[in-house]
């Protein structure tokens, strides 16, 4: 069986980043379940679809195609949309976009598929519970939702993306809420995921503590 490592959290945990230096480090294919829910949202707002165009969002995600290259590079049909899905725009609506029930079992297809005869390392919201619950590795990535949202809006500014912190807080805050409501997927802890607390921790102690673990030295 292919080697997985799993990381579920909450947004701004930092669980991007770790998997990428945990991915480099233990030779992983990384790949970013996030993402492929931004591409399904990028993808209907440049179809003028809203959220409440449930039908035609399901339809949308049945025929996507998300490819993953080098440097955490995502492509869309074949275009490079690595910034373009981290935008203001799609930021808004990806949260109830990912929780129509059909686009969640779309995406998970998606993402086995992705990982199919691969040692990879994925991070999400349900990596560790549904989409690979058999995974050698689990992992539950935390902070304090202040934290987070300090990180993203110091990420988003280095990246001349324009939200405010009060804006951001209050995002995550409701992204919170419905990434642990969600009908289909939710985010939860469980008593098989290693639990990181990574509020007073730099990313390379998170890493380092994941690395030894997964590399079986600690």
């Amino acid at each position: 069986m292919n080697k997985i490592v799993a990381i579920d959290g909450p947004a701004g945990s930092g669980k991007g980043t770790l998997a990428s230096i945990v991915s480099k480090a233990c030779n992983l294919v990384n790949i970013d379940t996030g993402a492929t829910y931004r591409c399904v949202a990028l993808k209907a707002l440049r179809n003028n679809l809203k959220v409440e165009d449930k039908e035609e969002i399901i339809k949308l995600s049945e025929n996507i195609n998300v490819e993953f290259g080098l440097d955490g590079k995502v492509f869309l049909d074949g275009e490079d949309v690595t910034d373009l899905i981290r935008s203001k725009e799609v930021t808004t609506i990806v949260s109830p976009i990912s929780s129509i029930v059909e686009v969640r079992k779309n995406m998970v297809e998606l993402q086995r598929r992705l990982a199919n005869n691969n040692d990879v390392i994925m991070e999400g919201r349900d990596i560790t519970t549904v989409v690979f619950p058999e995974a050698q590795y689990k992992f539950y990535l935390d902070a304090t939702l202040e934290e987070r949202a300090n990180r993203r809006f110091k990420q988003n500014k280095d990246k001349g993306i324009d939200m405010s912190y009060e804006e951001i807080y209050e995002n995550i805050k409701a992204r919170d809420y419905n990434d642990m409501h969600k009908e289909v997927g939710s985010l939860m802890r469980t008593d098989d995921q290693i639990y990181i607390d990574s509020t007073n921790m730099t990313i390379d102690e998170v890493a380092d503590k994941v690395i030894k673990i997964v590399k079986g030295e600690d």
